[in-house]
């Protein structure tokens, strides 16, 4: 027989652990829908790069037009034609409607060791 309604009625409760479990749930599905911006939240941010040939680029653009200006920072890990490794880091800052702007170009690489980190923020 389940822990149901009618056996708490009668004085007869589930164990802590029953109980707890429930209460877990209740605050994710509070928390869910206390913060329905957590699941739908889009990056005002796209970025793509490569290397190859000799070159490296990253190019990135500003994809939501609701979001303020982003000011990002970036870092990737390059392979250079002489066998080497280099992270290459650098800023840049992003206005609304901004479209496929180089925000890194080098030379020297043939291929990238990592996909590029971009990690951005915009201010209200």
């Amino acid at each position: 027989m389940g822990h149901g309604t009618a056996k708490a009625a009668r004085g007869v409760y589930p164990p802590a652990r029953i109980s707890t479990m429930n209460w877990i749930r209740i605050a994710v599905v509070t928390a869910l829908a206390g913060c329905p911006a957590v699941a739908v939240a889009k990056d005002a941010v796209s970025c793509g790069g490569a290397a190859m040939l000799g070159g490296a680029q990253l190019n990135c653009s500003h994809v939501e037009p609701k979001a303020p200006p982003q000011f990002c920072t970036f870092s990737w890990d390059l392979h250079t034609v002489a066998g080497d490794q280099k992270v290459v880091e650098g800023t840049f800052m992003l206005p609304p409607g901004a479209s496929n702007v180089q925000v890194y170009q080098g030379s020297g690489f043939d291929s990238a060791l990592s996909n590029p980190i971009v990690i951005c923020r915009g201010n209200k």
